[in-house]
């Protein structure tokens, strides 16, 4: 995955511990289970070798990704200096032209979610609420057309520190 570096510590968290149940427990079960296969002799017609070898192969991709995204990740903990704007990290409430609310919060590609209502920095919802103040008015071209916009609200959520 490409597009933008910036992750919240949550989401740092998440691929850290996804990262550390791929190296630490999935991997060396998988190459248990390999080790148990090829032992059954003939390995050209050995399902399960040969499926737990591509799942080795899948394993270590992710692993590499994972390795490679995170070195590059800037972890964003602090809300911005004007927290009346949109920046990286608001939940933002927004009202469309058929008066439809909702609530989205701006986070990085790799951590996007529709069911938590995460939508990334990158995405054009992302790319346009940028900036935006509380009773802005933008229209954006969506799959079922154009569609407008005004933001409602800007909020920023709280860090704990001691």
């Amino acid at each position: 995955m490409t597009g933008s570096k910036y992750i919240t510590r949550a989401g740092e968290q998440r691929l850290r511990a996804e990262l550390d149940h791929l190296w630490r427990v999935l991997r060396p079960q998988v190459t248990q289970a390999v080790s148990e296969a090829a032992a059954q002799g003939d390995r050209s017609e050995n399902a399960e070798y040969i499926y737990g070898k591509k799942q080795l192969r899948e394993i270590d991709r992710r692993v590499r990704f994972l390795r490679k995204r995170l070195d590059g990740m800037v972890v964003v903990e602090q809300p911005p200096g004007d927290p009346r704007r949109v920046f990286f990290g608001a939940w933002v409430s927004l009202e469309d032209d058929t008066g439809l609310r909702r609530r989205v919060r701006i986070v990085g590609p790799d951590e996007f979610d529709a069911q938590e209502h995460y939508i990334s920095m990158d995405s054009p919802l992302g790319k346009t609420l940028f900036r935006k103040t509380v009773d802005d008015e933008f229209t954006l071209q969506l799959p079922g057309g154009v569609r407008s916009f005004v933001v409602l609200e800007i909020e920023y959520e709280q860090t704990n520190e001691t």
